[in-house]
């Protein structure tokens, strides 16, 4: 379970398996840990912590770096685990490698940033000071959607604020996971700094249950659905340990009446169908002012109509599996009651397995599931707006809160627009997925709370201390 570890054991000798989404074959298997086990994997992260903490910030830095190499090291290695696990492209796993790396060069950037100040104090001779010192152990729980840039995100400006991490690998992709904590390990990074736990599916409640619980584990962060992210902030909060929460979205891509429909048709297709819209920023909600709305929809049903599925282990489309029938099942499930409820398709078709078609629906109003539930697959609802004010409302009509998109030709009117979007994130004129490492990456209402990213993670992953220093002889009034 730690790095020393490389065979990743439980001491029971349990395993499960991941099967293939696309063949049924068993794609990996992977130790199921016990709680004790876990137990055991958070001991060591404290136990390497103060040497870990004391080193200065180029000797984090450079591991850092070298974390990175090794990553990119793998490439082979993750773009198959990736297949194989979730059936996902080779393009989408290069990209997840290449970006999570970039997470890691980032990081090692912000060791030498991780500052303080010198506050002016009311008392004379005080010097007053705020600084930022490592929090602990830092639980990283990921999920299986962008496991390498979810993982990877999981754990590393932890580590470069100086802390020691596990990562609780995904059930779905426990292979992916793991191979992140074994490129650290190549790396050179000590024992007990980065650490993985993985788990049979059935026994992950008491699993996660035992990481909070843990007293050395002092700050968590999970990223996920919205009903496990308040299950997790819950038990955190029973012992008032600081949670990160990156959870579900319902994405809402905003086209106004002056908008360009080119640019408008390009962003909306990569922002839904991009990984078969399985990614937390997905564009789910295609908001259009009705003076454009018919000239959108024979634009982007004549681009989506170009995108095909096909077997991710070919490489031949763009679009590959979903993780699992579940998904296809729950997909299906909200076009049907749509169509029933009047709404019209306008791409689509049936799914092969789990080889969904990429499916675009107009004419969806919020009395139907498809406005207000996340699909997290290959389908966009189309909702028609009156006009600018009409289009926002429809846009804030939504539990969630992560990401958001704009199109207009009028960037003040953008900004205007973007300002009223209850979102973490807005892009005006571009798509609603958009990730880079330095950026404070998070959400709002039910998408969750914290920020990811730059210096927005040192603020997540520290202490912030108060300390004085008295210069001058003490007068007190007792």
């Amino acid at each position: 379970m730690s790095l020393s570890d490389q065979t990743l054991a439980s001491p029971s000798g349990a395993t499960f398996q991941r099967l293939n989404p696309m063949t049924g074959a068993v794609a990996s298997e992977a130790p199921a840990v016990s709680v004790a086990d876990a137990r055991t994997a958070v001991d060591s992260a404290q136990a390497a912590l103060a040497g870990w903490s004391n080193l200065g910030p180029n000797a984090r830095r450079a591991m850092l770096n070298k974390a990175a190499v090794a990553l990119e090291s793998k490439a082979d290695a993750f773009v198959a685990a990736m297949q194989n696990e979730i059936g996902a492209t080779e393009g989408w796993a290069r990209f997840n490698l290449m970006l999570a790396a970039g997470m890691v060069r980032e990081a090692a950037a912000l060791t030498t940033q991780i500052g303080g100040e010198v506050i002016p104090s009311d008392k004379p001779g005080c010097i007053a000071m705020a600084l930022r010192e490592p929090a602990g152990v830092v639980l990283g729980i990921a999920p299986w959607n962008a496991p390498i840039i979810l993982g990877v995100r999981a754990i590393a400006v932890p580590l470069a604020c100086g802390n020691t991490v596990v990562l609780k690998a995904s059930e779905t992709c426990p292979r992916t996971h793991s191979l992140i904590v074994e490129a650290f390990a190549d790396a050179g990074f000590p024992d007990g700094v980065v650490n993985v736990v993985t788990n049979a599916p059935a026994d992950a409640g008491e699993v996660v249950g035992a990481l909070i619980d843990h007293p050395a584990v002092r700050r968590i962060n999970f990223t996920g659905s919205t009903a496990v992210g308040r299950i997790v902030a819950k038990r955190a909060a029973e012992h008032l340990k600081p949670v990160l929460l990156e959870l579900g979205g319902k994405a809402p891509f905003v086209i106004l009446d002056d908008a360009d429909l080119e640019e408008a048709v390009k962003a909306a297709a990569f922002g839904a169908f991009m990984n078969q819209g399985q990614i937390c920023m997905s564009t789910e909600r295609i908001i259009v002012v009705d003076a454009v709305a018919d000239a959108f929809i024979e634009k982007f049903g004549a681009k989506v109509a170009t995108m095909a599925v096909g077997d991710p282990r070919e490489g031949k489309t763009p679009l590959g599996a979903v993780v699992d029938l579940k998904t296809v099942q729950h997909v299906e499930g909200l076009v049907a009651d749509a169509l029933a409820a009047g709404a019209v398709s306008v791409t689509g078709g049936p799914s092969t397995g789990v080889l969904m078609p990429a499916t675009v629906v107009d004419r969806v109003t919020p009395s139907m599931r498809l406005f207000s539930e996340e699909s997290f697959g290959p389908v966009v609802a189309v909702t028609r707006a009156r006009d600018e004010a009409h289009a926002v409302e429809l846009a804030n009509d939504t539990e969630y809160g992560l990401s958001a998109s704009v199109f207009t030709r009028d960037i003040a009117r953008g900004l205007k627009v973007a300002k009223q979007i209850k979102s973490g994130i807005c892009h005006v004129n571009g798509p609603t997925v958009h990730d880079e490492a330095q950026m404070p990456f998070g959400g709002v209402k039910g998408s969750g709370y914290g920020r990811f990213g730059g210096k927005a993670g040192i603020d997540a992953f520290t202490e912030l201390r108060w300390i004085t220093i008295e210069t001058q002889p003490g007068h007190y009034p007792i």
